[in-house]
């Protein structure tokens, strides 16, 4: 846990693009390394995407393709201009001699660069996932050092990527390790049984504060007092009739999407014969 800097919040695609460069790493490389990207603010890094860069290193020197960096940086800022160099990844659990090669390049295309480390070879019989930051240190008018800082390394993700990751999340109890991509109607169905248990277990807070069996908490308080003001003022009857309009809606929606998939495909087989 670190003392010092700002917090480094890592997406999970992120995790995902480096264990498959490291799956697909060349024939006896011993690691993988890539760049990072994504938005810096005061307080926080946000890693939002990355790739991977091809590099050869040996015990005696390191060599890393830069051009092929700087070309797939200028590709990337035509899709995210948001997104910029913000440090750079390599798989392993120990920081070497050569990263203290590769970070001084690094510090030359973004400030105060950070560097992130994935045991993907489970060293320590885990994926241990660490961020630094470089700090010179030494005697000024000397030979000088860099010190590698631990920051503070936090788990984010966006809407869309909460699919995916509650996907994966099934997968660990499944014996073939594989599960299809589940219907609207279930997925709605699911978010639905998720609400609920969340109500139910804000009532049995709720419950406990009222019967004086929990302490009340003032920042709680203030959390279910926003969540009451955001929930419309509606009755019960106009929000079944909307409800039911909208389904309405939505059932004529699939319906003409698929009578058009039919005619398609029929068109297609009459123009084949």
């Amino acid at each position: 846990m670190s003392v010092y800097g700002p917090v480094v919040k890592i997406h999970p695609v992120v995790l995902a693009s480096i264990c498959d460069s490291y799956e697909r790493r060349n024939e006896g490389a011993s690691r993988c390394i890539g760049t990072l990207l994504g938005t810096v603010d005061k307080h926080s890094i946000e890693v939002t995407n990355c790739f991977s860069v091809p590099h050869n290193e040996s015990e005696d020197e390191v060599a890393v393709d830069m051009e092929f960096a700087k070309n797939m940086y200028e590709l990337h800022k035509r899709v995210s201009p948001t997104e910029v160099i913000i440090g750079w990844y390599a798989t392993g659990f120990d920081i070497t001699e050569h990263s203290v090669l590769i970070h001084e390049y690094y510090s030359r295309e973004a400030t105060n660069p950070i560097h992130l480390t994935m045991d993907t070879a489970l060293q320590s019989s885990k994926m241990t996932i660490r961020a630094y930051v470089s700090a010179q240190m030494g005697v000024p008018g000397k030979t000088v050092g860099v010190m590698f800082t631990p920051l503070t390394v936090k788990y984010v993700y966006f809407d869309t990527e909460r699919i995916g990751v509650d996907l994966l999340q099934r997968t660990r109890v499944l014996p073939s390790r594989t599960k299809g991509l589940t219907s609207d109607l279930s997925q709605v169905g699911g978010s639905a049984a998720r609400v609920q248990d969340m109500l139910t277990t804000m009532l049995a807070y709720i419950d406990d504060v009222l019967s004086g069996k929990v302490a009340a908490d003032n920042s709680v308080g203030r959390f279910l007092m926003d969540l009451v003001n955001k929930v419309p003022t509606i009755s019960a009857e106009d929000f079944e009739n909307m409800l039911n309009s909208n389904i309405n809606d939505l059932l004529m929606v699939t319906y003409l999407s698929n009578l058009t998939q039919a005619q398609i495909a029929l068109n297609e087989k009459l123009v084949l014969l």
